[in-house]
């Protein structure tokens, strides 16, 4: 029960539930700084999660974990998408949804369906932040939707990010962290994706002169 929850882990569940605002909020972001802006918000919550998970359960190296999301997750990737942006001049750019009312309603589904499908483990688990569990759940779903839902290349990129939120989230509720030469491997993975990511965006603007995904598809080889 709530009562029976301890002030740390109760702020820790709240964390979680505005970890997944934060994926709502991308789904509905038509700017493409904004999108960048509330995943960078996502990136400070996953940091203080995990200081809150290592003070209540007494795990000293998930503080360096929540040091490693804060630099890279919370500032330092999303310095990087704001300095492309604005390079690249796409911050007047509109990235609009599709029927915006029917991907809400498919996001609101896939966490009920997150909920449905962990509640087995949260049941057979003495491990009170396990109750969380489905939010990591969720947050990956909401990822790989935003990642269908969206045509620009920037937000495609926001969505696989929040992806691997989600699955940090994920061990660190349920396995208490990795260990942490993987944790370093990961966010030095991380990092390097997001420098490719780049040059990829700069090449992409350079051969159809747009970061519209759908424009891809009517390539066309020329003959010399």
């Amino acid at each position: 029960m709530v009562n029976s929850l301890s002030v740390y882990q109760q702020a820790v569940m709240l964390m979680a539930a505005l970890i997944t605002l934060t994926s709502f909020l991308m789904l509905g972001q038509s700017r493409l700084l904004r999108l960048v802006g509330v995943f960078a918000v996502q990136g400070l919550l996953l940091s203080a999660s995990t200081a809150l998970v290592a003070y209540s359960m007494a795990l000293p190296h998930l503080y360096i974990s929540a040091a490693l999301s804060l630099v890279i997750k919370g500032l330092l990737i999303p310095a990087m998408l704001f300095r492309l942006i604005m390079r690249m001049n796409l911050h007047r750019e509109m990235d609009t949804v599709e029927h915006p009312a029917r991907v809400m309603i498919g996001g609101a589904s896939l966490v009920v369906f997150s909920y449905y499908v962990c509640l087995p483990i949260v049941q057979l688990s003495t491990l009170i932040t396990l109750n969380t569990i489905s939010v990591s759940l969720a947050v990956v779903l909401l990822g790989m939707l935003l990642m269908i839902t969206r045509r620009h290349a920037v937000a495609q990129v926001v969505g696989f990010m929040s992806i691997e939120n989600g699955l940090f989230f994920a061990a660190v509720v349920s396995t208490l962290g990795m260990p942490m030469v993987v944790e370093l491997g990961i966010a030095f993975d991380v990092l390097v994706a997001a420098v490719i990511f780049g040059v990829f965006f700069f090449q992409i603007r350079s051969s159809i002169d747009s970061l519209d995904v759908d424009r891809l598809s009517q390539l066309s080889e020329v003959e010399e």
